[in-house]
Formats: C-alpha cells, structure tokens, sequence
C-alpha cells in the first residue's frame, strides 16, 4: 500500500497528491511514468511523474479528474493510500546539451513537461516554456515553470489570463526565430499533433510524448501501441516519446475513443455508487443525531 501523505487542489478538476514511494523516487527520471490502482477493485491508469523527492521517498503526481478511476483517486486524502503502484516506468527523456530548446505543455501536460524542462536546463540547454489551457481557473505550475525558463511564455484558450492564443501561435513565432535546436510537446494528442505540424514547418526536430491507452505497462498487452514512422510500436515500453513527425495522429486519436461509452458508463455507475453512499452517510448521521 502507498500512502498519500499530502493532497492540494490545483484546478477545479486538476489534483496534486504526494505519495510515499521510496522504490519509485529514488530511480524516477524525466519522461517516465507510473500506473497504478485505487482500491482492489480499480482499473490499471498510467499517469507521469511531475516530480520526485528521493531524500524523502515521494513522488507527486498530477491527474484530471475526467473518468470513473480519476474521480475515485480525487476522493481520497491523506491517510489513505492506493492499493498498487507500479514505476517509474517507459523510457527517460534522452537528456543532452543540445543549445536552445522549447518546452510546450498544454493542460495537465504541464505537469509532465516540468521535469523534462528541468532536466533540460540542469544540462546545460537554453530553455524556452509555453505552457497553456483552456481558461485561466485551470492553469497550474506557472512560476515553476518560469523558474526554470530562459524565456517563458503563458496563453490561455479564451484569453482570460496572459495571452489569448493556443501554444501552437507562440511556438511558430519562437521558431520563425530561428535558433532552436529541439521542442518537446506534452497534452492532448491533438495538441501534440499540430505542435508537430509546425515544428515539422521549420524543420525542427520535436519530441512528443504518447498518452496512449495503457494497461500492463509493460509490453504484454499491446494495448497502448501506436503507429510510428509506418511501424507498430508500444507507448509503453519504447516510449512513451516519439518522434513527432513520424507519429500516425489520426490512428493514435482514433484509438482513444475506442472506450469512450464504456467509459462514460462507468463514471455515471460510480457518481451514482458515490450519491447512494453520501446520502446513506446524511441519513445516519440525522438518526445520530436525534
């Protein structure tokens, strides 16, 4: 079992948990992952690792709450602790001194592209941030991304915080520029898809990071493969990053909505389990009460 020893809100539907996972932190690298399990009835979910504490044996990690698993985790607090947890897992960031680089992340992909733009910078590398969501309610980890940033840049969907643009805009005008030798892209497929459109544009070589479906994490079950450069590939095992512009966008779309009934069928079973429960709660404390 491990333990959630802190939990904080950092959006409306964005949660920060810090789990005791000594095994785990001392060997995480940038780019790598986790799966694990709420309770021993849950389902097998793959989230990143945005940070690792080895000194003390934690781990953050990062998740939105958008189905059945991930309105589960969000429930629990410290005190409690998950059932299984697997890591680090997939293959670290490969990590050089390449000059300049830019760094994108968009929604909870920020999260993700921290440690990779940390890793970057303790290289030695120039980095540029851009980071972005939809609204500003949902923006997170801005100043620590701008810590660790040459230059940093901040744009909202709807512009109601700093730049009203998508990341795409500001990452075209950065490579107008000139003089970026690598852009890493983590958030949604479709983001990653156009960020690699445009590097691909200024013939700029861009890392991205497959946020596949996933099951065993190791391999097995084949169920996270993805097309790349014309050949089936495991996200898990030889990813999760990939060369942008050899990645098939529309296949590995496709496949993320393979589930998408199921999932949504079993997010109204637990909303409704999670109503049955509270108001059964309600009632015995009125009983207790009188």
């Amino acid at each position: 079992m491990y333990e959630i020893v802190a939990k904080e809100a950092l959006a409306p539907v964005t949660t920060r948990l810090l789990v005791r996972a000594p095994e785990i932190a001392a060997k995480a690298r940038a780019g790598q992952f986790v799966i694990l399990i709420v309770d021993e009835h849950g389902e097998r979910i793959p989230l990143t690792l945005a940070d690792w504490y080895p000194d003390e044996g934690l781990i953050d990690i990062i998740f939105q709450q958008v189905g059945k698993t991930t309105m589960h985790l969000a429930t629990l607090g410290p005190g409690d602790a998950l059932y299984a947890l697997t890591g680090p897992l997939g293959r670290p960031t490969e990590v050089r001194n390449y000059g300049t680089v830019v760094c994108v992340g968009g929604g909870v992909g920020i999260a993700a592209i921290y440690p990779i733009a940390r890793a970057l910078r303790q290289a030695g590398n120039r980095v540029i941030s851009i980071i972005g969501c939809r609204t500003r309610e949902l923006m997170f980890w801005e100043e620590r991304m701008a810590e660790l940033s040459d230059e940093p840049f901040v744009c909202t969907d709807d512009g109601s915080y700093k730049r009203k643009a998508l990341v795409t805009e500001p990452l075209a005008e950065v490579l107008e520029r000139g003089g970026i030798d690598r852009v890493w892209a983590v958030g949604p497929a479709i983001m990653m898809k156009f960020c690699s459109l445009t590097a691909m544009r200024y013939g700029v070589p861009i890392v991205v990071s497959l946020n596949s479906i996933m099951v065993d994490g190791t391999g097995m079950c084949g169920a996270c493969r993805v097309e790349v450069a014309g050949q089936t590939r495991f996200a898990c095992v030889d990813g999760p990053e990939f060369d942008g512009s050899q990645v098939n966008w529309d296949l590995l779309i496709q496949r993320q909505r393979l589930y998408l009934d199921k999932e949504r069928l079993a997010l109204e079973r637990f909303q409704q389990k999670e109503q049955c429960r509270c108001q059964a709660t309600l009632g015995g404390a009125t009983n207790a009460a009188r």
